[in-house]
Formats: C-alpha cells, sequence, structure tokens
C-alpha cells in the first residue's frame, strides 16, 4: 500500500516535458518585466501588436522545425526555402497568374523542397544535417539564379494584403480632416499563426500521424516492429516543415510588398531556437507546438526588447546564441535524468 500510495503521489508530479515548458513561460513574463522597466514604450498596445507580427514567421517556421525534431531530425533548410517560395510566387505573378493563386504555388513550391528531403534522408539514408544543408545550398542557389540576386517589386496592393492587413481596425476622423489610428488592429499573420499552431498541435496530439511522429523519435526499430512506416512519417514531417517554409516566405514577402532572394538567411537557426527553447529534444521523442510557441516569443521579445534598447544586432545574435546554448544544455540535462 506505502508503495502504490508513493506512485500515486508522484503522478501528480509535472512531467520534464511540462517543467520545462513551465520554465520557458516563467522566462517570457520575467523577459517582458524586464523590457517594461528599460523602455517605457515596450509595454504598449501597439508595441504588442508589433512583436506579434515579428514573431509570426519564426512561429510558423518554429512548428515545422518541432514535427522534424520531434522524429530525431533536423531542417537547416527552411530559411533558403522560404525565399524561394517567395521567389516562386513572385514571378508567377509577375506572368499574370492572380495572387492567390500565386501564393499557393509559392507554399507547394515549399512543400516540394521539404518532400524531397524526406526522400534523401529515408531513402538515400544521408543524415537529415547533411541533406538539409545541401538543400539550404540548392534552394538559395535557385532562388538566386532566377531573379539574377535582383528583387522582384511592383507585385500590386494584393500582394501585400497578407502581410500588411490587419483585423479590427480603428481609425477616425479627426476635424483638421486627417485620420486618426485609434486601434491598429490585430495582424492578419498572428491570426494565421494561431490557426497553424491549433492545427499542428491538433495533429501532433490527436492524430495518427502525431502519435507516428512521436514514436519515430522516442525509438525508431521499436516504432518500425509495432507496424509505423518510419519513412513515410519522415518524409511527411519534412514536408510539413517546407510547406510552412514556403507559407512563412509568403507572409514575410507579403509585409515587404516586394520578392527578396537574400530573405531568410539564419532563420533555420531563429527556428530551431524557438523549438529547443520551447522545450523540443534535438534527441528527438519530445516536444510540443505551445512550447515552440512560447519559444518563439522568448526570440521575438527578445530582439524587439534590445532593438528599443538599442542594441546593436551583432550583440543581439550573441545574446541569442548564449541563449540557445543554455537551453541545450538543459535539454541535455534532462535526458540524463
Amino acid at each position: 500500500m506505502a508503495a502504490n500510495d508513493g506512485k500515486s503521489k508522484l503522478s501528480f508530479l509535472p512531467s520534464g516535458s511540462t517543467l520545462h515548458k513551465i520554465s520557458a513561460l516563467l522566462t517570457l513574463l520575467l523577459l517582458i518585466l524586464a523590457f517594461s522597466f528599460t523602455s517605457p514604450a515596450f509595454l504598449t498596445v501597439n508595441n504588442g501588436l508589433t512583436v506579434l507580427l515579428q514573431t509570426s514567421v519564426i512561429g510558423l517556421l518554429a512548428i515545422g522545425m518541432t514535427m522534424v525534431i520531434i522524429t530525431g531530425g533536423i531542417d537547416l533548410s527552411v530559411g533558403s526555402v522560404l525565399a524561394l517560395a517567395g521567389v516562386v510566387a513572385g514571378l508567377v505573378i509577375k506572368a499574370g497568374v492572380p495572387v492567390i493563386p500565386a501564393m499557393a504555388l509559392g507554399i507547394m513550391a515549399g512543400a516540394a523542397c521539404g518532400f524531397v528531403n524526406g526522400l534523401v534522408i529515408t531513402k538515400m539514408r544521408i543524415t537529415p544535417f547533411v541533406a538539409t544543408l545541401g538543400m539550404m545550398m540548392i534552394a538559395r542557389g535557385i532562388a538566386l539564379q532566377l531573379t539574377g540576386a535582383a528583387p522582384i517589386s511592383r507585385l500590386g496592393e494584393a500582394f501585400g494584403t497578407l502581410g500588411n492587413g490587419t483585423f479590427f481596425r480603428v481609425v477616425e476622423m479627426q476635424d483638421n480632416g486627417f485620420p486618426k489610428v485609434i486601434f491598429a488592429g490585430v495582424p492578419y499573420p498572428a491570426v494565421l499563426l494561431i490557426i497553424v499552431a491549433i492545427i499542428g498541435a491538433f495533429l501532433l496530439q490527436k492524430r495518427q500521424i502525431g502519435r507516428h511522429i512521436f514514436s519515430v523519435g522516442s525509438n525508431e526499430e521499436a516504432a518500425r516492429l509495432s507496424g509505423v512506416n518510419v519513412d513515410r512519417t519522415k518524409i511527411w514531417a519534412y514536408t510539413a516543415s517546407g510547406a510552412l517554409a514556403g507559407l512563412s516566405g509568403m507572409v514575410l514577402m507579403s509585409r515587404l510588398v516586394t520578392v527578396q532572394p537574400n530573405e531568410g538567411v539564419m532563420y533555420e537557426l531563429d527556428a530551431i531556437a524557438a523549438s529547443v527553447i520551447g522545450g523540443a529534444s534535438l534527441m528527438g521523442g519530445v516536444g510540443s507546438i505551445s512550447g515552440s510557441m512560447i519559444g518563439s516569443f522568448i526570440i521575438g521579445v527578445l530582439r524587439n526588447g534590445l532593438n528599443m534598447a538599442g542594441t546593436s544586432a551583432f550583440i543581439q545574435q550573441i545574446i541569442i546564441g548564449i541563449v540557445v546554448i543554455g537551453a541545450v544544455y538543459i535539454d541535455q540535462f534532462r535526458n540524463k535524468k
């Protein structure tokens, strides 16, 4: 009875992944509190909306990256795939295709890159690091070759709607005839991020593909012996990561209202950082979309707060690098425990 009572008490204790998620959330709250003292403009509605907008791209990338990391892999190509997807959409729009179908083609181009990653990893038995590193170079090279390394502009106002549109925007006309913005509105990308995060969490937690992703990352051989199609599961995860990189490209290029083939450099590291900070284990088998969202906002708040404090971009990279190393160290310590 005593042993059973001990087990029942221990069952109420939070798991290691839950503790990691709680610590990440506390870190986010502490960052917000700290930056609110360094700049009076930090804790304002407008700045909060700015953080939401800036975090949306990294958040979308982190959702796909989390799925890949849970399988025990890594995707270094998402930044370059983001740029290639934007280039595909921009060139198709220039050819006369409407914006929505053009963006769909851009997302499909991203999914195709992810599908190739999955095939190379599963069929050619090349490690994810090398396979996706190769795709990173290939996708960037194609994007630069197709555009001659020049931006694609004059894509029309409709192209900028996804990245710059808002819900619930309130504008009041003043006596002098000029409009005054009362509430800037909730950015479309932020709403899109929430929708995609909910879908991603549902797939991971409630659907068979999610269970397969976790089982492959926990023990690939055991998953194979239990009937899981390991190759198909990995290909699905990398295709989803590529598609979300393509969607991120649509959001980013739409915000700029110009396609930049050089965009997305180092974004893969931000996505990996967000996933790991949020509790995803680089050993595989552990991770969550909610944790990755917390990690994404930690990265977004860090960048925003440091920018408002006048910190140079180089120092920001150093700080985020230290945060990533700390998160990986905590992950290794958790795995040992």
